[in-house]
């Protein structure tokens, strides 16, 4: 048939969907930002707790991370991943039904979190607080995506995949693998679990998770939105397509090997460390390559720097992104990392990457997209500037202030006199030193936040000058029409591949230690034996990446592949190996202990246990951490380092990431207990100067002890060696412990408290 008079159709894309994801990106913008003003301030004033146990800085402080990275970032890239995929395939996307259904189901998982993280209902691992009926519904609404992405890209009208898709498809087939295997866990009521892993294991299965959630949800699907919307926003192609390539496999390969950097200096195994480090700084390379090719993709263009507020933040948030993993390698630098970790440096590279990286690239393609998507221009570029430099301004203080405290930290905790001891002895005389810097961050954080509420009101006057445009392409008629029925997608090969992974993955996290191994060898051979027999399908004349771009099957394996070595690698000799997690030790049986140590942990008693929980219930890990580092101060200020051996009872682990107060690993039995009940009332009764808040509140609420006992039955079934005595007079038990330490009190401060009634840790 000749070309001219081929027959087309006409294909309207559904952009409704992306005009919900782009409004509630903006909400919930709003509502992250301003938690974390809210949370700064709490730092730089500890009375702006309010005295509430539903506003104190351990709950705030989870529902500004979680609102900033799911509800802010996540509804932004689903935007930005519905508008430019169904302009790169040609074609609707895969079901209007789905894509709705994704809609308000992540919403709803939004809904339940800021509702749950505030009554401290939280597992108490950082970017995974979610309870496990929440975690259950982000599986359901991810596999939703999930059938609706790849139906979507089943249906297209292109047969080569773009350099965006590439990168929606690893965060696609990755996210679930992470999320899935880090939220192993057994219920112990409605509101309750326990994780599968403990102690050093769940450490590195949660910073495995922890840094590849910003690996896979914070950097490659926004990366695949710059490749997308900023050469159309400067009307100019990618500038090497063999630089995204490069970029593209060598990123999802090694990104998955630098979780272990977050746990340098711990009891984590030395060889563990070490990859971490290596394949951190090995990031440099890729990181910096994509950010090269996001720049000069401008070139020739640059004068839209200074007329263009899309392109300006375009290029601040990509300028952001080389920033970011400039630092993220060298903080891996265990030297480094020793002077770092723990401080605000770490807190200043986290909002670098947030708001420079993944706010800069929001603002742009919002200022973009908006007025495209309600047919109009933007109401005022100069408000438009005006935000871009408070918010840049905002920014630079914010970080600034942070590097500064933190290197300030840092340098406090080591320094040791001529003869080799503490020079500064007193935690708090570091806090009162950084308030005026904590103030710093808080007129930072404000300033970026006014230059948000100036967006807002930017594109809230577009919209009312606009009215909603339907978009749409003529496309070829077919001899075969592209539409793939639901049931037959639901049976093609991606589908079935990733619901393959998700498997395996739960499997290899529920497997003992022989049985895990075979799993991941199983794993592993299914994808080769997959690609061995689509291998057959090949076209030897297209180039070989060409060719992967037209197979979304073999693609997709491939990334599983990537991203799967290096999990594997990492976390099945630790999973497998006794001494870090999987040891049985009995407090009556000793000699059951290969190698006696006397740092040993035996299991909470059924007090222990509930305060225990409290602990991780007021989000008491973002401010203490549990982990004696091997260093000369940190022993001397704190006790002996820790060891592997000293958790494995802990589900979860609760290591910390900032020291805004001291370590607690080695405190037992160093105060009395009148001292814990004052400084948990007033903490400024016993330590003049603090910032915590006060958790007055606690002394009159209830532990339900009715709940104890299914708890040791969950801590057994996860290889607590309590005896079914125990279990069974559990509530006694923790009562008996409790009329002691109240008898206690009463007896050395007249301080009565109900031992039927003490909640407090």
């Amino acid at each position: 048939m000749n070309s001219s008079s081929t027959a087309t159709r006409r294909i309207e894309y559904n952009d409704g969907v992306v005009r919900a994801f782009l409004i509630a990106s903006v909400l919930f913008g709003v509502v992250g930002l301003l938690v974390g003003v809210i949370i700064a301030t709490q730092l730089a004033h500890w009375q702006a707790n309010m005295g509430l146990q539903w506003t104190t800085f351990g709950r705030l402080r989870p529902l500004h991370t979680n609102a900033v990275i799911f509800a802010f970032v996540g509804n932004m890239m689903f935007a930005g991943i519905y508008h430019s995929m169904q302009r790169l395939l040609r074609t609707r996307l895969g079901s209007d039904a789905l894509s709705w259904a994704h809609f308000w189901g992540w919403q709803l998982i939004i809904a339940a979190a800021a509702v749950s993280l505030p009554l401290g209902l939280s597992q108490g691992k950082e970017y995974a607080e979610l309870i496990w009926p929440i975690d259950l519904m982000v599986a359901v609404v991810w596999v939703i995506f999930a059938i609706n992405f790849f139906l979507t890209i089943a249906k297209r009208n292109e047969k080569n995949m773009y350099v965006a898709i590439w990168f929606y498809i690893a965060t696609v087939v990755t996210i679930p693998v992470l999320y899935i295997v880090n939220n192993l866990q057994i219920p112990t009521s409605i509101l309750h679990s326990y994780p599968v892993f403990g102690g050093v294991q769940d450490a590195l299965v949660q910073w495995w998770y922890g840094h590849n959630a910003v690996a896979f949800f914070l950097t490659t699907p926004i990366l695949g939105i710059m490749y997308y919307f900023l050469p159309k926003a400067v009307e100019r192609p990618v500038y090497s397509y063999r630089l995204s390539v490069v970029h593209f496999w060598s990123l999802v390969f090694l990104y998955i090997w630098a979780g272990p950097h977050h746990l340098l200096n711990s009891a984590l195994p030395d060889w563990a460390q070490t990859l971490g480090m290596v394949f951190s700084l090995m990031l440099w390379a890729p990181s910096w390559g994509g950010m090269l090719n996001g720049l000069l993709t401008l070139k020739g263009a640059w004068h839209l720097l200074r007329t263009d507020p899309v392109v300006k933040f375009f290029i601040l948030g990509v300028t952001f992104y080389g920033m970011s993993t400039f630092e993220g390698p060298l903080l891996s630098i265990r030297s480094v990392n020793g002077l770092a970790h723990f401080t605000d440096w770490i807190i200043g590279h986290v909002h670098s990457g947030a708001l420079g990286w993944n706010a800069g690239m929001a603002a742009g393609l919002f200022y973009w997209l908006f007025p495209r998507m309600w047919g109009t221009k933007l109401w005022s570029v100069k408000l438009a500037d005006a935000h871009f430099w408070i918010s840049t301004f905002g920014i630079l203080l914010y970080m600034g202030a942070m590097w500064i405290t933190g290197i300030n930290q840092g340098l406090f905790f080591q320094a040791l006199d001529a003869e080799g001891f503490l020079k500064n002895t007193d935690f708090v005389e570091i806090l009162k030193s950084n308030q005026f810097l904590y103030t710093m961050r808080l007129v930072g954080g404000t300033a970026f936040f006014v230059g948000f509420l100036m967006m807002v009101v930017n594109l809230w006057m577009t919209v009312r000058s606009g009215a909603v445009v339907h978009e749409g392409i003529d496309v070829p008629v077919r001899e075969r029409e592209p539409g793939v029925p639901i049931g037959k997608l639901i049976f093609s090969a991606p589908v079935i591949l990733s619901l393959l992974a998700i498997l395996i993955s739960v499997a290899f996290g529920l497997a003992g230690p022989i049985s895990s191994a075979v799993v991941a060898a199983v794993g592993v051979l299914l994808l080769v034996v997959s690609l061995m027999v689509h291998r057959r399908y090949q076209e030897q004349k297209l180039a070989w990446h060409a060719m992967l771009e037209g197979r979304t099957f073999l693609f997709t394996a491939l990334v599983l592949v990537s991203i799967l070595i290096g999990g594997l690698i990492e976390i099945v000799p630790t999973v497998i190996n006794k001494d870090y997690g999987n040891r049985v030790v009995s407090a009556s049986k000793p000699e059951m202990v290969a190698t006696p140590s006397k740092y040993l942990q035996v299991p909470y008693t059924p007090l222990e246990l509930e305060g225990r929980d409290i602990y991780v219930r007021e989000g008491c890990y973002v401010c203490h951490s549990q982990m004696v580092r091997p260093f000369r101060h940190e022993t001397l200020r704190y006790g002996e380092y820790s060891r592997a051996e000293s958790y494995v009872y802990d589900h979860p682990y609760q290591w910390g990431s900032k020291r805004t107060g001291p370590d607690l690993h080695r405190l037992a039995g160093r105060y009395p207990n009148l001292w814990h009940y004052q400084h948990m009332k007033d903490p400024r009764s016993t330590s003049p100067g603090s910032i915590m808040p006060g958790y007055g509140w606690l002394i009159d609420q209830t532990v339900d002890f009715s709940a104890t006992a299914a708890k040791l039955s969950v801590m057994k079934t996860l290889g607590v060696p309590y005896e079914p005595q125990t279990i069974t007079d559990a509530r006694e038990i923790a009562l008996a412990q409790a009329q002691t330490i109240a008898a206690d009190l009463d007896k050395t401060g007249a301080v009565k408290v109900a031992a039927s009634r003490r909640s407090w840790p």
